[in-house]
């Protein structure tokens, strides 16, 4: 089982189409969105994952039109969305995906240690890091034109294997979104 994790979208629909083509590419059997979509038609692009897919997603602070995202979400086949925060299990493995808008409530789901997984968004910052029992993701953002030539820094996603999983030995990774997925 593969999981592939993005967030943070900010309409930009080239990058977006590159972490789809990852998705298919690496053959993931789960995406998770962790919202900032912005625009509702952004979802939409997510009828080009394999059928196989399953597609969820949450609603972030900057998402503001909650009838669209519910739409679009509806007309995809694998998609889910689970609005402000999403609770599920994956191959009896407790995942939680919220946006992160509120910083004492992320770190009282960190904290809670209900979760196998924990996909966050919102900060715009990378993290992968394991928190007890809980591995915490946050592939951070998606859109170019939050990065710059001067930082040492990318658009990505995470693709996380957690069958190949051990203590010494972490699977989960950040893919660049460079030309190579053009």
């Amino acid at each position: 089982m593969k999981i592939g994790v993005i967030s943070d979208t900010h309409d930009d629909v080239r990058n977006t189409k590159r972490a789809i083509k990852v998705f298919n590419t690496l053959n993931v059997d789960y995406v998770f969105h962790a919202g900032d979509y912005i625009y509702p038609g952004m979802i939409a692009l997510f009828k080009e994952l394999k059928p196989f897919i399953k597609f969820y997603g949450v609603r972030g602070n900057n998402d503001g039109e909650l009838i669209g995202l519910i739409n679009q979400f509806g007309k995809l086949e694998n998609g889910f969305f689970l609005n402000e925060f999403g609770r599920i299990s994956v191959d009896n493995r407790k995942v939680g995906i919220y946006h992160g808008t509120n910083m004492q409530l992320t770190e009282s789901l960190i904290d809670c240690q209900l979760f196998d997984l924990l996909i966050l968004g919102h900060t715009h910052k990378k993290r992968i890091e394991k928190m007890g029992r809980t591995l915490v993701m946050n592939p951070g953002s998606l859109n170019s034109n939050f990065f710059s030539d001067v930082v040492d820094d990318y658009p990505s996603i995470i693709v996380y294997d957690p069958d190949h999983n051990d203590e010494k030995q972490n699977f989960a990774q950040f893919v660049s979104l460079d030309k190579n997925w053009s």
